[in-house]
């Protein structure tokens, strides 16, 4: 699936199931909070936090949440995703080509 064909999925299942998108800014916050999430899994799955007894481990199904809610935005807003991400490879790619492979702390 490209991020074209996603955000068109997203768009139709909005549409078919979702009445609307949320606002905005709604959406900025529940971004905010699907990132948290995943942040919690992390903290307690990589770092030296542990898990509480039922809390959800899958870091995957975060990742999805903040993808979907991404898309949302995405589509609100009128940024297609597939372009932003090419253009922000250029960019990554022109400013950094060789900064992390002179950098000694790698």
């Amino acid at each position: 699936m490209t991020l074209d064909e996603a955000q068109k999925i997203v768009d139709e299942w909005i549409k078919t199931y979702g009445v609307r998108y949320f606002s905005e800014l709604t959406n900025m916050a529940v971004l905010t909070e699907e990132v948290g999430e995943l942040a919690r899994i992390m903290s307690r799955k990589y770092g030296d936090q542990s898990f509480k007894e039922g809390e959800s481990q899958d870091p995957a199904d975060e990742m999805a949440d903040i993808l979907w809610v991404l898309l949302c935005l995405a589509n609100q807003t009128g940024v297609n995703l597939t372009e932003a991400f090419r253009k922000n490879i250029e960019k990554k790619t022109t400013r950094d080509k060789d900064r992390h492979k002179n950098n000694p702390k790698l």
